[in-house]
C-alpha cells in the first residue's frame, strides 16, 4: 500500500503540474505535448484504481488519434495566437462559473460518500472483486446485457451520423474536375497521346 500511495502522489503530481503547463506554455506544441504527459498520468491513475480499460481508452483513443490530431493541427495551421490570447480575459467570468459549479459538484460527491458510506453498498450492480472478474470483463457484462438495445441504438446513430457526413462532403457539383479511375484505365494510346503538328515557325 505505500508503494502504490507512491506511485499515485508521483502520477498525481505530474497530472496537475502537466495540466497547469498546458494553459501556460506559451508556445501551442508544448501545450498539446504536456496535454500527452496528462493523459499518460491518468491513465496511471486508472490503473492504480483497477479500471483498467480506461487506461487503455485514454492511451489509444485520446493519445494515439485526439491528441496527435491537436499536435498536426497546431503545426500545420499558421495561427496567430498571440490575437487569440488577447480576448481571453473577456471570457474569465464564464471560466470562474464553470469552475465553481465543477467543485460545487466534487463536494456533493465526496461529502455524499463520506457523510454516507453505506450509499455504495445498495447500488444495484456492484463493482466485483477485480481479483475475480476484471473491470473490463464487467464493462462488457453490463454493456451488452443489461443495455444491449441502447447500445446498438448508440451505435445506429453513429453510423447515420457517419453516412451523413459522407454524404454532405462528396456533392457533386457542377464545373469541378474529379476523377474518373474507370475512364482513366479505359484509356488507349490514340485517346491517351494527341499527336501536334507544328509548323515552322508557329508556337503551339
Amino acid at each position: 500500500m505505500a508503494l502504490q500511495a507512491v506511485f499515485f502522489y508521483l502520477f498525481a503530481f505530474v497530472a496537475v503540474a502537466s495540466a497547469f503547463m498546458v494553459f501556460s506554455a506559451k508556445n501551442p506544441v508544448h501545450s498539446v505535448l504536456f496535454l500527452i504527459l496528462v493523459f499518460f498520468n491518468a491513465a496511471g491513475l486508472f490503473l492504480l484504481t483497477g479500471a483498467e480499460f480506461l487506461a487503455m481508452i485514454l492511451l489509444v483513443v485520446y493519445i494515439g488519434a485526439v491528441a496527435v490530431l491537436f499536435l498536426f493541427v497546431v503545426m500545420m495551421l499558421d495561427i496567430d495566437f498571440a490575437e487569440l490570447r488577447s480576448g481571453v480575459l473577456q471570457y474569465a467570468p464564464i471560466g470562474v462559473l464553470v469552475g465553481l459549479i465543477v467543485a460545487a459538484e466534487l463536494i456533493v460527491v465526496i461529502g455524499g460518500s463520506v457523510l454516507t458510506p453505506v450509499a455504495a453498498s445498495s447500488i444495484t450492480m456492484p463493482i466485483p472483486n477485480p481479483l475475480v472478474r476484471t473491470n473490463t470483463a464487467v464493462l462488457g457484462d453490463v454493456l451488452y446485457t443489461h443495455y444491449v438495445y441502447f447500445f446498438q441504438i448508440a451505435g445506429m446513430v453513429l453510423l447515420v451520423a457517419m453516412i451523413g457526413a459522407i454524404v454532405l462532403t462528396l456533392r457533386h457539383r457542377q464545373n469541378i474536375k474529379r476523377q474518373d479511375i474507370s475512364a482513366q484505365v479505359a484509356r488507349t494510346p490514340e485517346t491517351a497521346v494527341e499527336v501536334v503538328k507544328v509548323k515552322p515557325g508557329q508556337g503551339i
